[in-house]
């Protein structure tokens, strides 16, 4: 069996893994001493055994949390101060790139070049952006009466959970805890449990940077006993939640069976991307359509999962798309030429095949790919896969598959081609192409969903917000919005 080098981008040199919980500022195993197993998808070998935190653990790390925020370590000092601390731990995020990125790429799979390039260097960017809006968010003073003074003041919640997936370990996580680190909330984060080790490595990162003892902790664990605990603790004041729609739907029965506390949600995605008779060139968009499904093997919230095509030009660029995915074909996720590597686990790729062989008993016509590759890797690859002459009410175009797999669908006019887009459940992501940049921009206004990128696609900055409607979720990550979702407003009157 050909076996891929379980550290080939640091020859001799695997990572040592943080595999205890971190709690009040130490690292600890779990209360009941279980273990789970955290597994390379690009060999299927063991990498690490990881804590298996339950309800007792996460309690231990709320009380940890509450404590740290009611004696204000964290929330009492001046916001400048919390900016140094988190600019700090950015900057030794940068500093330990090459170790982060291995483990993010031995750990869920992607290439080792994107995990340097994008996920440690967008982790580092959000950590300060949030440190530096620390002290430059300011309460209000209402235009009451002269006899009155009323002060409207942005206070942190208190205990804050995150629960984040595993396609972006790093990114998700820090679009989360970092707003409301900087607000001064007091944080307990759940990584998904196919890929917690990056988040334990952060914690000791950001006790090295300052941040207190019980301010910042880490509950690695199953979903469905550290995730559920967390989203039912009665002293946890928020949850912010990146993942499936399906589990999303717990954290809001859970709210409601416990405290209410405020959730927020960012959830799955069946991205449009519409393209107009009228685009100049073709072999652009296919591109464009191309590494919008397959980069990160597809498992993205924003894939462009449905490419819907004025019939017209359907037949020319679904030949240029099908040349283009050749390009994104999977290889050793450690070979710094690899554009496309595992997807996260044996199980996940059952998933995704399971859905491929649906669509062809749907009748949706298989263009290129259906298959696992690699196979004699022992890792879990798919081929890029695209489907032509797709139903736009099948399961292919309709539910979230999160993986490289591209559904095809014709339609007569870009008045039609938003309608399909906006014909699914979800409402994350949706794009438009057109060369009548008027028409584009009166589709992204009609399309039903929290982000529309017109005449690109996956353009991204910390400072823009990001998150969906409908069964996309509510609330929003990046730029100054997110921090909204941390914070309250307190008003003080006062009779002069």
């Amino acid at each position: 069996m050909t076996v891929l080098p379980q550290a080939a981008a640091a020859p001799g040199a695997i990572p040592s893994f943080h595999t205890d919980a971190f709690i009040g500022g130490r690292f600890v195993p779990a209360r009941s001493g279980r273990r789970f197993t955290a597994v390379n998808p690009a060999t299927g070998q063991p990498l690490a055994q990881v804590a298996a935190c339950a309800a007792d653990d996460v309690n231990a790390a709320v009380v940890a949390a509450r404590a740290a925020f009611e004696d204000r370590r964290w929330a009492g000092l001046k916001p400048g101060e919390r900016k140094r601390v988190l600019v700090r731990f950015a900057e030794l995020v940068r500093a330990h790139q090459d170790e982060l990125a291995l483990t993010e790429t031995l750990n869920m799979g992607k290439p080792i070049s994107d995990a340097k390039s994008i996920d440690v260097r967008a982790t580092a960017d959000c950590i300060a952006y949030y440190g530096e809006a620390a002290d430059k968010v300011y309460g209000e003073v209402a235009p009451t009466s002269d006899e009155n003074l009323a002060l409207i003041l942005r206070e942190p919640l208190g205990v804050v959970g995150c629960v984040t997936p595993w396609n972006f370990p790093m990114i998700m996580a820090a679009w989360k805890f970092a707003p409301a680190l900087a607000m001064g909330n007091s944080v307990i984060l759940k990584p998904a449990e196919e890929s917690p080790l990056t988040a334990l490595r952060l914690a000791a990162l950001a006790q090295e940077a300052g941040i207190p003892d019980g301010v910042f902790n880490v509950v690695p664990g199953l979903g469905a006993e550290a995730g559920a605990a967390l989203g039912r603790h009665m002293d946890v004041d928020a949850l912010a939640f990146t993942g499936s729609t399906e589990v999303g739907r717990y954290f809001l029965r859970y709210s409601s069976e416990s405290n209410l506390k405020r959730v927020s949600l960012e959830l799955g995605g069946k991205t449009g991307f519409v393209v107009a008779a009228d685009v100049p060139d073709l072999d652009a968009v296919a591109e464009a359509a191309a590494a919008g499904i397959f980069f990160n093997q597809g498992e993205m919230c924003t894939a462009g999962s449905r490419l819907l095509v004025d019939n017209k030009i359907k037949d020319a660029l679904v030949e240029r798309v099908v040349a283009a995915a050749a390009k994104w074909m999977p290889g050793n996720p450690l070979d710094p030429s690899a554009v496309a590597g595992a997807v996260v686990s044996r199980e996940h790729q059952r998933r995704i095949l399971d859905a491929i062989n649906l669509g062809m008993s749907e009748g949706a016509r298989l263009v290129t790919g259906g298959t696992a590759v690699l196979e004699e890797t022992g890792g879990a690859f798919v081929a890029p896969t695209v489907f032509d002459q797709v139903e736009p009410h099948s399961a292919l175009a309709q539910q979230e598959i999160f993986g490289p797999v591209l559904s095809v669908i014709g339609f007569d006019g870009l008045d039609e081609g938003v309608e399909i887009a906006n014909s699914t459940p979800y409402g994350l992501g949706a794009a438009v192409w057109s060369a009548d940049l008027g028409a584009a921009h009166k589709a992204a206004r009609r399309f039903k969903a929290g982000v529309v990128y017109v005449n690109c696609f996956d353009a991204d900055d910390i400072t823009v917000p990001f998150g969906g409607v409908k069964q996309s979720g509510f609330g929003r990550d990046k730029s100054l919005h997110a921090l909204d979702k941390y914070s309250d407003l307190k008003t003080i009157w006062t009779r002069l």
